[in-house]
């Protein structure tokens, strides 16, 4: 039997910073649309991989200086071709020791039905499955209060895959410790004000308390970092670089909650902001 010590130790032989595993069971409660077995009925486990976005891709963006490079290392290259190799790599580890895998790039489950039920039973294509969230019922991580993934190594620092298996893997333990302290305070750090009164969100049958309301058409036009979904107009912006996550990233690290650490802070002068484009020529 594959031991699922023995994936993690393929995982990062390839690249992989983080990896968790999800037994099938913790998807029960999720519609057909959404489930893992919607795609591969055998699935019997979930397997969700991450590669870091370095700081220092940040760097220009923080100083309003360089955004391509973010772009290409934080986001098109880091997803398409780095995390990608991973992913790929690693299904072909479980295929070659028998289970079939299925690789899944992290497109957005916004994105509606594209085509026609091919049965009655079956959902329309393309079915889309929600990764943050099955990044927390691998325990991978947390939904922050920001309303984006959160691990204990790199805040939301990160970008993730997923591969459905056949393979009876042992399901690696649910995230205990918050790394979110769930704080009000954090509505102040979106510029535009999309962060509104905060809900509960449910994940793998437990509540999680305090996830921001975002106001994602506010994140639309957001000047501050932000970038539209490259995948589809009806997915949620790229807001990995904005202002937001950057103060996230700037509080997680100052406050000792996550585990990559740096010899200087990440926010060393005060950040930039601008609430229009015609901003952006005022300044």
């Amino acid at each position: 039997m594959l031991k699922t010590s023995e994936l993690a130790d393929l995982a990062r032989s390839c690249g992989a910073d983080l990896l968790g595993v999800a037994g099938v069971d913790r998807f029960d409660g999720l519609p057909a649309d959404k489930h893992p077995r919607a795609i591969l009925p055998e699935t019997a486990s979930v397997v969700v991989l991450g590669r870091r976005i370095p700081r220092g891709a940040l760097r220009g963006v923080e100083e309003g200086t360089n955004f391509t490079n973010y772009a290409t290392y934080g986001d098109d290259w880091l997803d398409n071709r780095f995390t990608s190799l991973v992913t790929y790599r690693v299904a072909e580890f479980l295929e070659d020791a028998g289970w079939e895998s299925v690789p899944l790039p992290n497109l957005p489950p916004e994105v509606p039905p594209m085509g026609v039920a091919v049965a009655k039973d079956r959902p329309a294509p393309n079915v889309m499955l929600d990764l943050a969230d099955a990044a927390v019922r691998a325990g991978v991580g947390e939904i922050g209060y920001c309303g984006v993934l959160l691990t204990p190594q790199f805040g939301p620092r990160q970008r993730i895959q997923m591969i459905l298996t056949d393979a009876p893997l042992e399901p690696t333990p649910l995230l205990e410790k918050p790394i979110c302290p769930r704080s009000q305070e954090c509505r102040g750090a979106c510029p535009l004000g999309a962060l509104r009164a905060a809900k509960d969100l449910a994940v793998r049958g437990r509540t999680s308390p305090a996830v921001a309301d975002v106001d994602y058409s506010l994140c639309r036009s957001c000047k501050n970092g932000a970038r539209p979904n490259r995948w589809h107009s009806a997915g949620k912006p790229d807001r990995l670089a904005a202002y937001c996550i950057r103060t996230c990233i700037d509080f997680l690290e100052k406050s000792g909650r996550i585990g990559n650490r740096f010899h200087s802070a990440f926010r060393v002068r005060p950040a930039w902001t601008v609430k229009t484009e015609a901003d952006l020529y005022r300044i």
